[in-house]
């Protein structure tokens, strides 16, 4: 009997590692798919791969907000957001992962991690923003993308919507295999610049302990805003002005930030 329980344990471990990104990645089936035009950006990976970016440029902005979407949207489903981001001040570069709107390729965690990458060096390299002046954003998914970049670049801040330790504990209240994808709860510990976490206590995709618990594991300066009654996907307007109150806060707040690391 043992033996038999062992073989499905093993089996369903076997399932879910092959399966991983099929779970994790669900780019939006009838997405409003937008058009190659020539204001769409073509971004090209290290593998080799062509992304798609939209930027939102604005002059007055001492931000910009490079914004990591989450899991089902593209730039066809979150331009509404994007373009309330750039009238609220800032200048935005949004990007879509492997497989994603017309972006090529498939979707994973490694390339993920390429998407965000290309995004960060068209900034840096191409637009010549200088990491003080880059702001990240990643919603649900999203955040894992961002919170991974801010570990290994230098950006001003760090702002994580309906985050997520990992993508196993998202169904599961501990660790029960024993491997796991966009470890976040590990790498948050790696990241010095202000973050800000939002997080809804009405949240059935994305429990809101887990915002709670990066908070906690998160290294100053930190800040949150915990929202009752709001879901997963209606952070926004659920909110309202406060979401962009708080926004507007956290990034005055990283001129002080700013010019104390350059003391």
């Amino acid at each position: 009997m043992l033996y038999y329980f062992i073989l499905i344990i093993i089996l369903l471990v076997v399932l879910f590692y092959s399966f991983s990104n099929y779970l994790i990645f669900q780019p939006p089936r009838f997405s409003r798919r937008y058009n190659n035009t020539d204001d769409l950006i073509k971004l090209k990976t290290v593998d080799g791969e062509i992304i798609s970016a939209m930027y939102l440029p604005n002059e007055n902005a001492k931000y910009v907000i490079l914004a990591s979407h989450g899991n089902a949207e593209d730039l066809g489903t979150a331009h509404v957001f994007f373009n309330q981001l750039h009238q609220h001040g800032y200048a935005v570069l949004a990007y879509d992962y492997h497989g994603y709107g017309s972006s090529t390729g498939k979707p994973s965690e490694k390339t993920a991690y390429m998407d965000v990458n290309a995004a960060y060096e068209y900034l840096t390299k191409t637009l010549l923003f200088h990491p003080d002046q880059i702001i990240l954003l990643g919603h649900s998914l999203g955040c894992a993308m961002a919170l991974d970049l801010a570990a290994r670049e230098p950006v001003a801040g760090l702002i994580l919507s309906a985050p997520f330790m990992s993508a196993w504990r998202v169904g599961t209240t501990f660790p029960i295999l024993p491997f796991d994808r966009f470890n976040n709860f590990k790498k948050i510990t790696r990241i010095h610049c202000p973050v800000l976490i939002i997080h809804g206590n009405k949240d059935w995709i994305i429990p809101f302990w887990h915002g709670r618990k990066l908070y906690a594991r998160a290294n100053p300066p930190k800040y949150h805003l915990w929202l009752k009654n709001s879901g997963h996907n209606d952070i926004v307007p659920s909110a309202g002005e406060l979401y962009w109150e708080t926004l507007e806060k956290f990034s005055a707040g990283l001129n002080l930030q700013l010019a104390l690391s350059f003391c």
